[in-house]
């Protein structure tokens, strides 16, 4: 997989995707290389950042790295290894901002790989919502804040020091809950995860994406 050249870009801002996971709730299964349509989660949900305009995109790896590397189309993708996924979520976030030092990255955009119901179009609204380095905004569903959410460059340091466990940016978004533009994706997307075994229904088995 590589970015369509002829796709608009917005090179300010990168994708991020959290791809570490290691499905302790399905039984160890790492979630980026969990199918559905008969496609990778991590290969779906790159290929959707791209294709929202990303001007680059990075994956955060961790359970599983190796099969993922092995098996996944990730072409044109910078991907980045977390050593310390087993500590949650705000590990993968840590690793993900730092690796975007020294880009040019003013903004990015950070989805989860374990939702597969979001795609290109929330994705790309909650794009159009960055302006500089102090963006700041979230899809929201029904008014409920989700993911994916936009953050600033400016955020970056405060969003690495409160980011810890499972959390993410959820601290950081609560303290700075005043500034966040929500972006409303309820009618293109669902916010659903796949976290438990009976989540796993919710895959489409086969299929062409």
């Amino acid at each position: 997989m590589t970015p369509d050249p002829a796709a608009p870009r917005h090179p300010q801002v990168a994708g991020l995707l959290l791809a570490a996971g290691g499905g302790r709730r399905l039984g160890g299964r790492p979630k980026a290389l969990l199918r559905h349509d008969g496609v990778l989660l991590v290969e779906r949900a790159a290929r959707a950042l791209w294709e929202a305009g990303c001007g680059r995109v990075h994956v955060v790896l961790g359970a599983g790295a190796e099969g993922v590397r092995a098996e996944a189309e990730l072409g044109g993708c910078v991907l980045v290894d977390n050593p310390g996924w087993g500590e949650g979520m705000g590990s993968s976030l840590r690793a993900g901002l730092h690796s975007l030092g020294g880009t040019g990255a003013r903004g990015a955009l950070v989805s989860l790989v374990d939702q597969p119901g979001i795609g290109r179009e929330a994705y790309t609204r909650v794009l159009k919502a960055f302006t500089d380095e102090t963006s700041l905004a979230s899809a929201a569903y029904d008014g409920r804040r989700g993911h994916p959410v936009l953050l600033g460059a400016a955020h970056w340091p405060g969003v690495v020091e409160a980011a810890r466990g499972d959390q993410g940016a959820r601290a950081y978004l609560k303290q700075h809950s005043a500034e966040i533009r929500l972006v409303e994706c309820g009618d293109v997307a669902e916010p659903y995860d796949i976290d438990t075994g009976a989540d796993l229904g919710r895959l489409r088995p086969g299929g062409a994406h």
